[in-house]
C-alpha cells in the first residue's frame, strides 16, 4: 500500500473520531449556555444547538479534507508520522480556537442580553 494512502486513512479516521467526540461533548454540555441565552425556551435552544453542531461538523470535516491537499508525497514511515503529527496538531489547535471563539461569542451575547434586560 502506498504510504500516502495509509496516511490518508489514518488521518481521516483519527480526525473524524476527534471531531465527533469533541462535537458531541460540546453539544451536550453547551446546551445549558444556549438555554440561558434563549431564556429557557427549550425548543429554540435545541434547534440552535443542533444547527451549531451541524455547522461544526461541516466546517471541521471540510477543513480536515482541505488539509490533505497540503500533504507532501511521503517517502517513508518517519515522514508519515511527522506529517500525521503536524496535521493532527493543527486540527486540534483549530478546534480549540473555534471553541474559545464560540465561548467568547456566547459570553458577549449573554452580556448584551443582560444589558438589554436591565434597560427594559
Amino acid at each position: 500500500m502506498n504510504i500516502n494512502v495509509l496516511g490518508y486513512i489514518i488521518y481521516l479516521a483519527t480526525t473524524a473520531a476527534i471531531i465527533y467526540r469533541v462535537g458531541n461533548r460540546f453539544h451536550r454540555r453547551g446546551r445549558i449556555f444556549i438555554l440561558a441565552l434563549q431564556q429557557g425556551n427549550e425548543s429554540s435552544t435545541d434547534a440552535v444547538n443542533n444547527m451549531l453542531l451541524t455547522a461544526y461538523y461541516l466546517f471541521n470535516l471540510g477543513y480536515a479534507f482541505e488539509r490533505i491537499r497540503r500533504w507532501v508525497v511521503l517517502q517513508d514511515y518517519t515522514s508519515l508520522i511527522a506529517t500525521l503529527a503536524h496535521h493532527l496538531g493543527i486540527l486540534i489547535i483549530v478546534l480549540a480556537l473555534t471553541h474559545y471563539g464560540n465561548m467568547l461569542l456566547i459570553y458577549l451575547l449573554s452580556k448584551k442580553q443582560k444589558l438589554t434586560t436591565h434597560l427594559h
